[in-house]
């Protein structure tokens, strides 16, 4: 039954580190452009 925390887990990790990386690249865009307070 391990082979279901896997099939869950390493989507959702992957899910995570993609939503956390175009946050930071969104973050990282606002500082550029002077946006942010």
């Amino acid at each position: 039954m391990w082979y279901f925390a896997w099939l869950l887990g390493l989507p959702l990790a992957a899910a995570f580190a993609v939503l956390n990386a175009m946050w930071y690249e969104l973050m990282d865009d606002q500082v550029m452009q002077g946006k942010h307070e």
